[in-house]
């Protein structure tokens, strides 16, 4: 049996689809369902079970519960814009080390999922450098608390146990995240309704619309989850990226030349953001291959490609 929590929610829900396609039909999801729309990314996963995410921790806790042959820990409030560090650090934090504690007793791996918002306002992305950690919000500073916590524990660990610093993420099942869902959703999708998409103008040093992030593809996130089960000897925490960033111009360009349409207008940039915002993203993915993994990642087109063909036609 292997857990996924977050496993209604976007990386999560492909993620069973990953596992699924490689003939693993025992899985247990584990989410939060008071938002009721995220059902519809389950509907094609084959799941063994489904719980509650307060109801699983306590069943684990209490002995409950069948020993997992492994947990992906893919749920957390990802809300980058919340500020209720009560809330945030009790879900994304405290949750996390449960599941780490019941993990590290009973020798079960665990893969999580950490975030390449912890390095916030940084321009170096190396998970071994120290002093280049600076979360710009809240759910940053959760993601690098939980990590901090891992390494603080992986002497006495005797399974595995792997943090996936995620860069910006995009692909299939996201569209219940809304304002949180990736560049890439919401241009193609103001592209197919307006035929324009919307880029800020020049923030940070950088020029209209050349504010660049390193924009992974779901699918090879999941391989490199799927990869890690397969090698249990493999720990420690890794960026996940292509490694190269891209701009916003290289995402809405890739787009509108998959769909043969539309343009780009640049707005004016939000005041609101000018101090948590991340302009510019590359992660050093030279530890995840040090441990092993050797898969190409997809650039921006590619990814696009892949991302609009399973969106289906645009309207």
């Amino acid at each position: 049996m292997i857990v996924v929590t977050g496993g209604a929610g976007f990386i999560g829900s492909n993620l069973v689809r990953g596992l699924n396609a490689r003939g693993r039909t025992d899985v247990v999801v584990v989410d939060d369902l008071r938002d009721g729309h995220k059902f519809v990314n389950l509907v094609d996963c084959e799941i063994a079970d489904y719980f509650d995410r307060d109801a699983f921790v306590e069943r684990l806790e209490a002995g409950a519960h069948a020993r997992p042959d492994a947990i992906f820990h893919q749920g957390a409030c990802a809300v980058t814009t919340e500020w209720d560090g009560r809330y945030m650090l009790d879900n994304n934090y405290r949750y996390s080390v449960r599941l780490l504690e019941y993990c590290l007793a009973n020798e079960v791996p665990l893969i999580y999922a950490s975030s390449a918002a912890v390095y916030g306002a940084s321009k170096v992305f190396k998970e071994s450098e120290r002093g280049v950690e600076r979360p710009l919000n809240v759910y940053g500073y959760s993601k690098l608390l939980f990590d901090r916590y891992v390494r603080g524990h992986l002497a006495r660990a005797r399974s595995q146990v792997a943090g996936l610093r995620y860069f910006n993420v995009y692909g299939p099942g996201e569209a219940h995240k809304g304002a949180m869902a990736s560049v890439a959703f919401h241009l193609q999708r103001q592209i197919a309704e307006s035929g324009e998409a919307r880029l800020f103008e020049g923030s940070g040093g950088y020029a209209a619309g050349e504010q660049r992030r390193d924009f992974v593809y779901v699918g090879d996130v999941v391989s490199v989850n799927v990869w890690l089960l397969e090698h249990p000897r493999v720990s420690g925490i890794f960026n996940v990226g292509t490694g190269t960033g891209a701009s916003f111009n290289d995402v809405a360009r890739a787009i509108i030349a998959v769909r043969g349409k539309g343009r780009i207008r640049y707005i004016p940039f939000p005041p609101e953001l000018k101090a948590s915002y991340q302009s510019f993203t590359e992660a050093d993915v030279s530890a995840l291959r040090a441990a092993g993994y050797s898969a190409p990642f997809k650039d921006v087109r590619a990814g696009i490609e892949s991302y609009l063909s399973a969106l289906g036609p645009s309207p």
